[in-house]
């Protein structure tokens, strides 16, 4: 991995630090002008050698890193625009807008993946908390702690999740929600045999969130509170629960023709 300087630049000293709420695990995250100063973690380095790549690449829909500040945070530029605060229904432009602005990602990691021995870069966690809408579009994401090599799949599992799937009653029948991961894997332009696999890889990410939320209830030293990891572990087997029991309504929808979008 690439070393990375410190430049150490100044923080004007007229800049007033606002939190940026929204951080399930990450604290401390301060808005300073036009740039987000976030603590260093182990990711930092691969962070900076990613988004560096990105633009790299040309590619906007991502923070530029611009090195670290004098108390020895990341600094990243601001995304102007609207998280979300919460997962909820999204149409499907708004989708189909994601999984063109992942392909774009992904495509825009491929050199840098095969170097590292993985087919793209993944974000791992393009869930709606972790992108920028501007006039009601998802323009950028952010948050890219838990980037590293992989197959696009895990981030399209992750992606059809995330943006379409939900036990909710009040989310909308099964077959509406398998008819909007069909149109996200249009989107996306999925081949037949990913489109094969998706299914199965949206159960395998639930069941992989699952792991990660035990392991942070079990741990002492985490900043997540034990009570709320256990409701995210809950939640998680519920998802899962559902999308194993409706597995032949995701198949089925995956194997019509697609409309696009």
């Amino acid at each position: 991995m690439q070393d990375w300087a410190d430049p150490r630049p100044q923080i004007p000293g007229d800049d007033v630090e606002q939190p940026l709420a929204g951080g399930r695990l990450t604290a401390g995250v301060m808005r300073v002008g036009d740039t987000v100063r976030r603590p260093v973690s182990p990711a930092s380095g691969f962070v900076a050698r990613l988004l560096a790549h990105l633009a790299g690449k040309g590619f906007d829909g991502c923070p530029r890193h611009l090195g670290w500040d004098q108390l020895g945070r990341d600094m990243l530029s601001f995304v102007p625009g609207h998280v979300p605060a919460r997962w909820q229904c999204f149409t499907d432009d708004q989708v189909c807008r994601a999984a063109r602005l992942l392909r774009r990602l992904h495509d825009a990691t491929r050199d840098l993946a095969a170097a590292l021995g993985g087919e793209v870069i993944c974000h791992h966690d393009p869930g709606p908390n972790n992108t920028v809408f501007r006039d009601g579009q998802p323009i950028a994401f952010i948050d890219f702690d838990f980037a590293a090599p992989g197959d696009p799949l895990e981030d399209v599992s992750y992606l059809a999740w995330a943006w379409c799937i939900s036990s909710r009653p009040d989310r909308g029948p099964v077959t509406e929600q398998a008819r909007q991961v069909r149109a996200l894997a249009d989107a996306y332009g999925l081949g037949p045999a990913d489109r094969d696999r998706l299914p199965a890889a949206i159960g395998e990410r639930l069941r992989r969130n699952e792991a990660f939320w035990r392991d942070v209830q079990g741990d002492a030293a985490a900043s997540v509170p034990p009570a709320r990891s256990a409701e995210l572990v809950a939640w998680t087997r519920r998802e899962l629960t559902y999308v194993e029991t409706n597995q032949e309504v995701f198949v089925a929808a995956l194997s019509a023709p697609g409309r696009g979008c």
